[in-house]
């Protein structure tokens, strides 16, 4: 079981001046937390003052570089044996936060899955659930709520996947699908999100694309063939149903189904190669 005084809050924030000292006087009256660190990232308001004086130790980046360099510098600074992250806008509850971190056994990440209803607006809930539907199929593994912020984990599981996390706000996608594709032990805990505070940092048209590119990037490191093998299977079937149906009207195949068949086959073979490398690179690790 997860234990507070043995769990480092991280908590990434870029002008959250508004919410921050709620949001660790929420965390310092459900816990005695071994530490709370705010990570404010290059933020030209109040919010390194709000933070400090609320309880938290608070790391300072010079300029901004983004939510998950924000992560990657408080993992780095704490040796706590658990880590906690939460957002600093007050979505979520302190309490759901404890509970995360009592789920750590026999888990090495637990993610508050939020329910849909407390997801922002109608079409933000939509991309959510196009990118929960695309990733559980790419991960074989259901997957409610990819993008949550709220996550609890072991930090030498999270040490070993550090180098995979991106500066932007893909941090939370990357480190769930790792964690899954990797083999480790994944649960997703139900959680009402509340009303943010101030206004979201995330556009569905600009990072939308970007959720998705993290997905195919980290599905292809770990098991290519789920994104090689259905291109593979696609063009095949194109190729092969092409050739049939020239064969049928005009006696004869056509060099575009022939060149379709042969670009089957191709990435068919580039994905089998791929996965090999993949085991090879993970072969080995603790």
């Amino acid at each position: 079981m997860g234990q507070p005084d043995l769990t480092a809050v991280v908590i990434p924030a870029f002008n959250e001046a508004a919410s921050i000292s709620a949001v660790v006087a929420d965390l310092r009256s459900a816990a005695a937390w071994r530490e709370i660190i705010v990570v404010d990232d290059g933020s030209d308001d109040d919010t390194s003052a709000c933070a400090r004086s609320a309880g938290a130790r608070v790391v300072r980046h010079p300029y901004n570089k983004g939510n998950g360099a924000a992560v990657k510098t408080g993992i780095r600074s704490t040796d706590a044996r658990f880590v906690l992250i939460i957002d600093a806008d007050g979505q979520h509850r302190a309490a759901d936060g404890l509970r995360l971190v009592a789920a750590l056994d026999p888990y090495d990440l637990v993610v508050g899955a939020r329910s849909p209803e407390t997801q922002a607006s109608l079409v933000r809930r939509a991309g959510n659930q196009a990118l929960n539907a695309i990733a559980s199929y790419l991960t074989e593994h259901p997957i409610p709520d990819l993008t949550s912020g709220l996550r609890a984990a072991r930090r030498e599981c999270l040490d070993e996947f550090l180098h995979l996390l991106p500066n932007g706000f893909s941090t939370p996608t990357t480190t769930t699908l790792a964690f899954i594709k990797a083999g480790y032990n994944v649960a997703f805990e139900p959680t009402e999100a509340r009303p943010r505070v101030g206004t979201s940092k995330i556009r569905l048209a600009r990072d939308g694309s970007r959720f998705l590119l993290i997905i195919l990037k980290i599905v292809t490191l770990f098991s290519p063939l789920r994104v090689f093998l259905p291109i593979s299977l696609v063009c095949f079937g194109v190729g092969a149903g092409y050739a049939a149906w020239t064969i049928y009207t005009q006696s004869h195949v056509t060099n575009s189904s022939v060149l379709l068949i042969m670009l089957s086959v191709i990435v068919f073979l580039v994905g089998l190669v791929s996965e090999q490398i993949s085991a090879l690179r993970f072969e080995g690790r603790r």
